[in-house]
């Protein structure tokens, strides 16, 4: 494995009890049952739009990476409120627009965090990695490298 890939199950990790906090907050502020089925019926459909966007963001090779977070976002949004809409669940657009904004700086925030922190040269500090660091390893100075 990879560094980078040696930080997939914390970032999956991380992702998920975002997702689950987001959904445990939720259900506290509109007095919904507190309850573990309430918890898996309401996170379920975002559980399965994180998992739907790991796999379109091929997050396992750059977990930590802000761009796999910026596509991690939006298909976590879209299937959860997708799925919520076929079961019949709440879809109101105040919602919609909460889901969003929260899930965004959940997602996307804990990784550009962990970027700045680590002086906005890597990955973030949970994948120190980098085509610079790979690259010296191979011989190479990484002079030309370009980090997005």
């Amino acid at each position: 494995m990879t560094p980078s890939r040696d930080r997939a199950p914390l970032a999956a990790a991380i992702d998920t009890a975002l997702v689950v906090a987001f959904v445990a907050v939720g259900r506290r502020n509109h007095d919904e049952d507190p309850g573990l089925a309430g918890l898996v019926a309401t996170g379920a459909p975002f559980l399965l739009g994180l998992a739907v966007g790991w796999v379109v963001a091929r997050a396992w090779d750059h977990p930590t990476a802000v761009r796999s977070g910026l596509v991690i976002w939006p298909v976590t949004v879209a299937v959860g409120l997708l799925v919520r809409w076929v079961t019949g669940a709440g879809t109101a657009p105040p919602f919609v627009v909460v889901a969003t904004v929260v899930l965004g700086t959940a997602l996307v925030g804990w990784r550009a965090l962990g970027q700045r922190g680590a002086g906005g040269r890597g990955r973030g500090r949970l994948d120190p990695s980098s085509d610079h660091d790979e690259r010296a390893r191979a011989g190479g100075d990484g002079a030309d490298d370009v980090h997005a």
